[in-house]
């Protein structure tokens, strides 16, 4: 472990994209680690660190398309985790979002000088193809999807990082986890499409069609196999490449088991419904060719074909040990959408 920093031994560590889901969970961790001395959480949008119990953490507004912004927050730290990333929204702004301003990320890293860098690609990177290898190891090619632009940018991210940090010294750290799940990582919630389509149903109509068991959502089931990881199981990780327990590289990151399409409809209390591979094949080319639908749409494709990753290495090389399996991740996941009034429709 790196103690070496400043003249109190502890670290001083810049997080990109400290709101969401992730960035909360980390906070969470590094507040609690006393390996960290004070933390720098720079977002677009105001937040009171001290509301959610942070007393290292410290607010700066800026943007990560803003160089400058970028300049003044990865000065004099030792550490610098990028997690901030559009997931959903148009093309023409993931692509200037993600592509250019954690280009502005990486470059200012590294040209301050600094320790390490802490980047949190996706499993997405390595693409929905159906020649990928029963199991994803991180020796396989991140190759994209480029129907599917989150999956592209990822795919495309990390081979511009590797490009960039070659001529430094600072060591770089790459996660890919699987889906995020947890209290406050609603991803898997948020990617079915029927639950954004649900919010436009008005209140009257969800409750009546909430008494009628034969008239709950329905979900496509292709028969895919869905690895999860939680929230908390992500910080653990990066905290471990923060306080540099483990070698610089790249690491998968998935919880213990699998969960199915029925097993998310059966804790959902909705119903799923088998269709055959072709129908999504179809459905996923459809939506290529599309304009103006939704960015949830393109999840589509990972549909398309397994991808399921070992994640050997993080726990032999970086000592990670999730605490979550994929059940109950899910499980949690559920209780916290119901709560936020996510998913209208309750079992009977």
């Amino acid at each position: 472990m790196d103690t070496s920093a400043g003249t109190s031994g502890k670290l001083t560590v810049a997080v990109t994209g400290p709101t969401g889901s992730i960035g909360i969970a980390l906070l969470r961790a590094l507040e609690k680690d006393d390996a960290i001395g004070r933390v720098l959480g720079m977002a677009r949008r105001p937040f009171d660190p001290a509301e959610l119990g942070l007393h290292k953490t410290e607010y700066r507004q800026g943007d990560i398309l803003d160089r400058a912004s970028v300049n003044d927050i990865v000065a004099d730290v030792d550490v610098v985790v990028h997690l901030a990333f559009l997931i959903f929204g148009t093309p023409e702004e993931a692509h200037e979002v993600n592509l250019e301003g954690s280009r502005n990320v990486f470059e200012a890293t590294f040209e301050a000088g600094t320790k390490r860098l802490v980047y949190t690609s996706s499993v997405a990177a390595y693409g929905y193809h159906e020649d990928n290898p029963e199991l994803l190891t991180e020796d396989v090619p991140a190759r994209g999807t480029p129907e599917h632009y989150y999956s592209a940018h990822k795919a495309d991210l990390e081979k511009l990082l590797d490009n960039v940090s070659r001529p430094y010294d600072t060591e770089v750290y790459v996660f890919r986890p699987c889906i995020v799940a947890g209290p406050t990582a609603l991803d898997l919630v948020e990617r079915i499409p029927y639950v954004q389509l649900s919010e436009r149903i008005p209140d009257p109509v969800k409750k009546l069609v909430g008494t009628i068991p034969l008239l709950r959502p329905v979900i496509p089931d292709p028969g895919i196999p869905v690895q999860l990881v939680h929230e908390d199981d992500v910080a653990s990780a990066l905290l471990l490449a923060i306080r540099a327990d483990g070698a610089p590289g790249t690491y998968n990151l998935a919880g213990e088991g699998e969960v199915s399409i029925a097993d998310i409809a059966h804790a959902l209390g909705w119903y799923s419904i088998p269709i055959p591979e072709l129908a999504v094949d179809a459905t996923a080319r459809i939506v290529s060719r599309l304009p103006m639908l939704p960015a949830s749409a393109s999840w589509v494709h990972a549909l398309r074909a397994p991808v399921r990753m070992d994640c050997t290495k993080a726990r032999v090389e970086l000592g990670w040990k999730p605490e979550n399996d994929a059940m109950d991740t899910l499980a949690e996941t559920i209780q916290a959408a119901r709560a936020k009034g996510l998913v209208p429709w309750r079992a009977r």
